[in-house]
């Protein structure tokens, strides 16, 4: 999914998420904008990916992270056919 960043929405969300400093203000902005099952279900995603990117295979990703197949092949197919956006994450927090 290409993103239509000439949506003031999102333009604004991602301007929002990146005037942020903190782990702390991470933590606050995400308790405010989403409910607890919007930030699991974003946080299983982002664990996922590192686990497949780390050559881990699907029954081994369900048993650590308790993510439904269906998850997992939808991050599959992020890291294999989108935007890149894991990779950049990835590489910027492992300070490559």
């Amino acid at each position: 999914m290409n993103i239509d960043l000439s949506d003031s929405n999102y333009e604004f969300l991602f301007k929002a998420i990146l005037a942020l400093e903190t782990i702390e203000e991470c933590s606050a902005f995400f308790d405010d904008l989403c409910t607890v099952q919007e930030l699991k279900a974003l946080s299983h995603r982002i664990v996922v990916a590192k686990m497949l990117k780390d050559n881990n295979v699907y029954s081994e990703i369900v048993k650590k992270t308790g993510a439904s197949t269906a998850t997992i092949s939808r991050v599959n197919r992020s890291l294999r056919y989108g935007c890149n956006g894991y990779d950049k994450v990835f590489e910027r927090i492992s300070g490559k």
